[in-house]
């Protein structure tokens, strides 16, 4: 008896496990979609980081400010990988704190938050098991600034979500792409190793489950679609591997091709529509004209425009994500704090 009850049960596991392995959240239903991208369009407001090795350069390479955002100065000043990786050396933002910047973002009316674990350059913020290019290998080694930064955020009622670059300028499958005439030829369209492409879209759904499981992250927001090795067959492949995952979790349409794909939400960036759209979206912005930390970029957007742009956004559907870009040291820049704060006062 016990073993029939006992094959019951297995038969009836293995029938489970078989259809939930065969959802297809591609097709979800109008009404789940909704009920899951409610908290999404009640926030309104978010901040965006941007920090990495880059930050504590400044946009500054060898005495000379380069042009172009900074997060982007490997590719603007043509480092080659192996000098940009010594940058890990030296990368010490001790002054990273947490709970002062979710605190920030919470006095700012913010609702939830976005970082850039991993942008284009391929450093990862976290101790990843997958690469030893990562915050474990920097003398920030034994901080964990990505789980310090989902804890402040629950602490403050805000949701937590990680910015995961498709293009990867440090892993081994991909190299400058010798055949590009300028910085985005070279970089923004860096090379795929055709035979390694598998391992390389392995190791990121590896690095992915790794913020999934570790820091619990709500949002993920992809960027790098424009890459012409990535496909709508990939991308669609990468975004049921988090639903599976977590079926709550959010996902920007950068998972796939930008242009065709608009799950969950669409990514105006710099702009934003005159108009509403028939699809959830959230415009990001700077607050200057970078989004990493650039030390020469003063032209600062006032409060009442970032307000200004805020409002304009919401009345036609869509969400603010507003960037801050840490320094070297691992400090909002007081201009973004002076900011965010007029705004918070506006919004109350």
């Amino acid at each position: 008896m016990k073993k029939t009850l006992l094959s019951v049960f297995l038969l009836s596991s293995l029938l489970s496990a078989k259809l939930f392995a065969q959802v297809n959240y591609l097709n979800e239903s109008p009404v789940d979609f909704k009920n899951r991208m409610e908290w999404f369009t009640d926030a309104e407001y978010g901040m965006f980081i941007h920090f990495g090795l880059y930050s504590q350069l400044g946009g500054i390479y060898e005495g000379k400010t380069v042009k172009g955002y900074a997060e982007w100065i490997q590719s603007s000043a043509d480092i080659s990988r192996e000098e940009y990786a010594q940058l890990i050396d030296t990368w010490n933002p001790k002054e990273f704190d947490a709970k002062k910047i979710a605190r920030l973002a919470k006095k700012a009316g913010m609702k939830y938050l976005v970082i850039t674990t991993k942008h284009h350059e391929g450093f990862c913020l976290w101790d990843s098991e997958y690469t030893d290019f990562d915050i474990a290998s920097s003398p920030m080694k034994g901080r964990d600034i990505v789980q310090e930064l989902s804890d402040a955020c629950k602490t403050q009622g805000i949701k937590f979500g990680t910015y995961y670059s498709i293009i990867d300028w440090h892993h081994p499958s991909q190299h400058r792409n010798d055949a590009g005439k300028d910085g985005w030829g070279r970089w923004g369209q860096v090379a795929m190793i055709p035979e390694k492409k598998q391992e390389y879209v392995a190791y990121m759904k590896n690095q992915i489950r790794e913020l999934v499981e570790k820091y619990d992250t709500e949002i993920l927001w992809f960027d790098g679609d424009w890459v012409n090795w990535w496909d709508m067959e990939t991308g669609e492949d990468l975004y049921q591997y988090i639903r599976e995952l977590k079926p709550s979790i959010i996902i920007n349409n950068r998972v796939a091709k930008r242009d065709q794909f608009k799950r969950d939400f669409g990514t105006p960036e710099q702009e934003h529509p005159g108009d509403a759209l028939e699809h959830y979206w959230e415009a990001c912005y700077t607050m200057n004209d970078s989004w990493g930390f650039k030390q020469e970029d003063h032209n600062w957007k006032s409060a009442d425009k970032v307000y200004e742009k805020l409002l304009e956004i919401n009345e036609r559907g869509g969400n603010l994500l507003l960037n801050v870009g840490p320094d070297g040291n691992g400090e909002v820049p007081p201009a973004s704090v002076k900011i965010l704060k007029e705004v918070g006062k506006k919004l109350k």
